[in-house]
Parts: structure tokens; sequence; C-alpha cells
């Protein structure tokens, strides 16, 4: 695979990662993860979610109700070996819960990949936020 095929395969698995979330379809993002994957993308920036299970565990639990949509621009990807990448991306995203709390969000998502088995997967991933905007239901 060349450079250029790995890049746009780290950029396909990051569309497949947002998809997947805003849809709800758990046990398919799942597969975006290695095994042992951290992610760091709680309203607390100390809070880290370590491994496959329990990612998807506590955030699905936290969207249970939310209709979401995210969107990653702008990727900054680089290859550090054949098998490692790291990459950045501008994000947005808009969570709305039943009861009417609305939150928009913007920043950036500092991630780390690795290919197992021939597929890319999300090593590490750190979201990092520039800016939360949040409706409560009363001001609607």
């Amino acid at each position: 695979m060349s450079a250029l095929e790995d890049i746009e395969a780290i950029k396909q698995l990051k569309a497949r990662y947002f998809r997947l979330m805003d849809t709800k379809q758990w046990d398919a993002w799942a597969d975006v993860f290695t095994e042992d994957a951290t992610v760091t993308a709680s309203p607390d920036p100390d809070e880290t979610f370590r491994g496959r299970a329990e990612i998807v565990r506590k955030v699905s639990a936290a969207l249970r109700e939310a209709t979401t949509v995210h969107h990653g621009h702008m990727p900054e990807i680089e290859l550090t070996s054949a098998t490692t990448a790291t990459g950045g991306w501008a994000m947005e995203d808009m969570l709305r819960w039943p009861d009417g709390r609305e939150m928009h969000g913007y920043g950036h998502y500092h991630e780390t990949y690795e290919k197992v088995g021939g597929a890319w997967r999300i090593k590490s991933s750190k979201l990092t936020r520039l800016r939360t905007d949040f409706t409560q239901a009363s001001q609607r």
C-alpha cells in the first residue's frame, strides 16, 4: 500500500468513526479502535477511557438518549512507520437530548493510529475543545 493509500485509509477510518457513532452502531464502532485504545473526550479532560470495551460502554451510555452530529475536517496525517501514524482533525459536534438541551462544540482530535491485520485502527484519541455552547430547554 502506498503512503497516499494509507493516508486515505485513515481518513476513511475516521469517517466511519463519526458515522457509526452518530447512527449508534456500537458493535461496528468498536472495530475502529485497537483492543488497547485510549480515548480522552469526556467533559473531564483528565478522564481517559482505556480499552475498546470500556470506550464503547462509556461513550454509548453518555450518548444513548442524544441525537448527535459529528464532523471532522482538515486532517493532518503523518505516517510514522509502515504500521503507525499520527493525525489531527478539526471537529464540530452538535448534541441534542430529548428534554431539549443542546450542546454545540468545536475543537480538535489528536490521534495515533496503528495498522492491525492490514487495517488501520485508532490507537489513541484525545479531544480538546476550543469552545462549547450549551442551550437549556427553557432557552429555546
